[in-house]
Formats: C-alpha cells, sequence, structure tokens
C-alpha cells in the first residue's frame, strides 16, 4: 500500500459514507482492543479532524478494501508550535482486515509524510498488547515510555472521604493557597500567570521520549478551549492562587463529555515546582471531585492517564480511589 491509495477526509467537507465507515470501524476496534473505553461519536472524531487537542489538528487518510468499506484509517500529525522536530502517527485498522499488511502500508505512508516535511522523528502510542509490540518491533519503533489508565468510579465515592482528603490537604496548603474557578474568559492581567503556569507540565516525566518543552501562550489557551467546546466538553478548570503573592501556583482541568455525560477525562495536574510540596495537587483533585459532584451529578466515570514513572502524580491518585484499568506504551523512531 502506498499514500497514493489512500483518500484523504476534508475536515470542512466530511462525507456521510467517510465518516459512516470511519465510526464503523473504529467501533469494531473498540470492542475488540479496548472495550472499556466510550465510542467514538460523529461528533467528536470531526472535531478531532477539524480543531485537535488545540488548534493543531490531524491530517487523517482512510482506506477501503473491495466492497468499499473503510478498513484503515491513519492519522498525521505535525506539531507547530513546539516539538517540529518530530510527528505523531495514529493507525486504526480493522480487526476482520489486520495481517494483510494494511498496518504496514499506512505506517510508512505516514512515515512518507513525517519525512517530506523535514522532520526525524516517527511517534506512535497504543494500549498495550502482544499485537501492538509485535507490530512496533516489525517497523522498528523503540518504546519509550510506559503508561497507566485509572479509573474512578464516581458513584461508589463517598462524598464523605474526598471531603475529608480535601480537608487535610486544606490543613497544610489553605494559609497560604486559595482555590479558585476559572473560565475560559481570563482578564488579560491574569493571562501571564496563567501561561506560566500551564507550562508546569513540561516537568511531567518523560522517560526516553525525545520531546523538546510544550510553549504555550493566550492563543493556545483559547485554542484548546475552541476545541473542546467543538468536541462537546464542558470543561472544569480549578486553580490554586499563592494568597501573598497572587502566582498562579497549581491547577487541575477536566472535561466531561456532553454527548456521553456520564464520563469525564482528568485532563493536566501540575503545580509550579516552587510550589511543590504543600499538598497542592491532592487538595485540587478532591476540592474539583466535589465541584463536580454539584455541578455533574449525573457522572459515574472519571478517567486519567499518567507515566508509570510518575510516582507522585500516582499516589494521589491512588490515594482518591482510582484502579487501573490498562496500560499504553509510546513508541519513537529517529528518522
Amino acid at each position: 500500500m502506498t499514500l497514493t491509495t489512500l483518500e484523504r477526509l476534508d475536515p470542512a467537507n466530511l462525507g456521510r459514507r467517510e465518516l459512516d465507515g470511519v465510526l464503523a470501524l473504529f467501533e469494531a476496534v473498540r470492542q475488540v482492543d479496548y472495550p472499556h473505553e466510550t465510542p467514538v461519536t460523529a461528533r467528536s472524531f470531526a472535531a478531532r479532524i477539524r480543531h485537535g487537542w488545540d488548534g493543531d489538528p490531524p491530517e487523517a487518510f482512510i482506506t477501503r478494501d473491495a466492497s468499499d468499506r473503510v478498513v484503515g484509517v491513519l492519522e498525521v500529525s505535525l506539531p507547530f508550535r513546539d516539538n517540529t522536530h518530530l510527528g505523531y502517527l495514529d493507525i486504526t485498522v480493522d480487526p476482520a482486515a489486520r495481517r494483510r499488511g494494511i498496518g504496514r502500508g499506512l505506517h510508512d505512508a505516514g512515515v512518507a509524510q513525517i519525512r517530506a516535511q523535514g522532520r526525524t522523528l516517527v511517534m506512535a502510542e497504543s494500549y498495550d498488547s502482544a499485537a501492538t509490540q509485535g507490530f512496533g518491533a516489525a517497523v522498528g519503533l523503540e518504546k519509550a515510555t510506559e503508561s497507566a489508565q485509572r479509573r474512578q468510579d464516581l458513584p461508589a465515592l463517598s462524598r464523605g472521604f474526598v471531603d475529608g482528603l480535601a480537608a487535610s490537604a486544606a490543613a497544610v496548603a489553605a494559609s497560604d493557597y486559595e482555590l479558585v474557578r476559572m473560565s475560559a474568559e481570563v482578564p488579560d492581567d491574569v493571562m501571564p500567570a496563567l501561561v506560566e503556569l500551564l507550562g508546569a507540565i513540561n516537568d511531567a516525566p518523560l522517560d526516553d521520549l525525545d520531546l523538546e518543552d510544550e510553549v504555550f501562550s493566550a492563543e493556545r489557551f483559547h485554542a484548546f478551549h475552541a476545541a473542546q467546546e467543538a468536541h462537546g466538553r464542558r470543561i472544569y478548570h480549578l486553580v490554586s492562587r499563592h494568597r501573598s503573592t497572587g502566582v498562579l501556583a497549581g491547577h487541575t482541568v477536566v472535561g466531561v463529555e456532553s454527548e456521553q455525560p456520564h464520563y469525564a477525562q482528568q485532563f493536566d495536574t501540575s503545580v509550579l515546582a516552587a510550589h511543590r510540596g504543600h499538598r497542592l495537587g491532592l487538595w485540587l483533585k478532591s476540592v474539583m471531585l466535589g465541584w463536580l459532584a454539584e455541578e455533574e451529578p449525573q457522572l459515574r466515570t472519571l478517567d486519567t492517564w499518567n507515566a508509570c514513572s510518575n510516582d507522585h502524580m500516582i499516589a494521589v491518585n491512588e490515594a482518591l480511589g482510582y484502579q487501573v484499568l490498562a496500560t499504553a506504551t509510546a513508541y519513537q523512531r529517529h528518522l
């Protein structure tokens, strides 16, 4: 398979047959490879190829079999704000059509795209299985980091337990810090401090990933909110502010899926290095759970991901009652 056999999806003019074929493929893969995940919806996929995570969408392609059924999807992401030395590949193949060279063909087409843009590193990530690990080895991808997906069963979570954790963390932090609910409408005089805080995520463990620091800005913050709105996610953003200096010291962000309102995802939680050691992470996340209980009482599931080497955040999540659901590996290959 070569790039000429692929059909590029036009984000501005996504046809019904193409979209239906992609969604049917994703559902077939979900049922086989990660049945614990929620289905991909038409809105979420359209938003993904139009907006990406924060205004940096992938280019998406499909391939079909002789019966015109979509059997493969390739998404190629080329970051433009930072890490311009790399490209990400996301490859999805119909379980009924595997071991026919489709995955390798999609991989090779994606690598050709990345090379053509002058990039020197390929990255990909997948849930762990014998098949994905074998495929990675076959195409020369090397393991760079491992991560774990954890899930919180919210109806089983005692409000008293959560309030107790919040109170214990507040006993350490509240004299010097306060918590503030943040909206997408950030005042101009607050934005520089928020941009600095967003960069705290760069301290998260990378293991062997060849990544540069991410570059944040007001534009990127607004692009993130526009993308999440396109996905149909309601964003909850809680910030810790240092009382004496006004510095925004830490934050946590959760997205609730409006199309699947039982389900939410924990996004970034981070604390500036100078403000660590005050239990801000536990305070932020436990108070966030209380906020969600007030505003989204229908929620049942909250998922989070952490690098397996991120001992501090794993300890916070386990204190909150998260349970490991699955593991994944990020791969890379220098061209």
